[in-house]
């Protein structure tokens, strides 16, 4: 290495350690007990990278697995480190699957979910990301009754449509920031929808039982789009007999208000969640400044949605 990036890099290192040291930085997190791994795949002539954890607890057993879609301009690293579902998950046994969105695809490492091509179960990024998930399954003791898909921004829309698309393979899905299916076509209606809300008309395929967090102070993805995620969700659940609707008003420990709604069916089973953050921007509710787009103030965004999954095993 030249040695002038050389010294740059040791610099870069050297520089968090020394901020946290006189209390400028927060301390970093401890390494979740368990595996990080590296893996590359390949479906239908395009290859994927991506980052496994594999929690040191129940080994052996079959466990549930995550898929995990980062946002615009963040990679596994960032993401895991931002929303610290690596460190829940190894409480509760989970592995996450953590794919990476290159600028070859999107030149700003976003998942593709605006274009019509990359919004059906056959075809681009979902035919992709499913076949990736499936491989997983195949190679770790997952269990195929808990299989879940959670993102945000571009990866909650992405999310959106790996539930509506892949209902048989996904139990549960979980959008954070994100717009629903069908809210764009292309680049000019996508910018639309997220400045606007999407359209009542994006309402199109199943989907598996949902929990949405948007801040309703949000200037990158309007509010409106998590509300029409949890719209179509309900709908679709709803069936002959409308769910019945739960709203509580709460604060985290770190001062954050929200709004939860949620909707429960005439046996009480919640199907779909609806976390409405006040004040709170465009980013990961309780994630760590460790990563980027994280609003440390909560609530915690990933313990929740961990919770939720494990009361949605797929039962059909």
């Amino acid at each position: 290495m030249n040695p002038l990036l050389e010294r740059l890099a040791r610099w870069t290192r050297a520089v968090p350690h020394a901020l946290r040291r006189i209390g400028l930085l927060p301390p970093a997190a401890e390494a979740a007990p368990g595996l990080w791994l590296d893996g590359s795949f390949e479906h239908q002539r395009r290859s994927i990278d991506y980052k496994l954890f594999v929690p040191a607890r129940d080994a052996g057993r079959r466990r549930p697995l995550l898929l995990m879609l980062h946002g615009c301009t963040q990679d596994p690293d960032d993401f895991a480190a931002g929303t610290q579902m690596n460190r829940l998950a190894a409480q509760h046994g989970f592995m996450v699957l953590y794919p990476t969105q290159t600028k070859q695809h999107n030149a700003a490492k976003c998942w593709n979910w605006f274009l019509p091509q990359h919004q059906q179960r056959e075809r681009g990024e979902p035919a992709l990301l499913a076949a990736l998930t499936r491989s997983v399954m195949a190679e770790q003791a997952v269990d195929p009754a808990r299989v879940y898909v959670a993102g945000l921004s571009a990866g909650g829309a992405m999310a959106d449509i790996m539930g509506r698309t892949h209902p048989e393979l996904f139990a549960a899905v979980g959008v954070h920031s994100g717009l629903p299916i069908g809210a764009a076509k292309d680049l000019m209606s996508a910018l639309a929808a997220m400045k606007n809300g999407a359209p009542v008309a994006a309402r199109t395929g199943a989907i598996r039982p949902t929990i949405v967090f948007h801040g309703d102070a949000d200037e990158t993805v309007h509010p409106s789009n998590g509300e029409e995620v949890a719209t179509a969700a309900l709908a679709a659940e709803a069936g002959a007999d409308a769910p019945r609707m739960h709203e509580m008003q709460g604060r985290s420990k770190q001062g954050r208000a929200y709004a939860r709604r949620t909707y429960a069916d005439a046996h009480g089973r919640i199907a779909v969640e609806h976390w409405l953050l006040h004040g709170a921007g465009h980013a990961w509710a309780g994630g760590s400044a460790e990563g980027s787009f994280t609003d440390p103030a909560g609530p915690d965004a990933s313990a929740e949605m961990l919770r939720f999954f494990l009361s949605h095993p797929q039962t059909s």
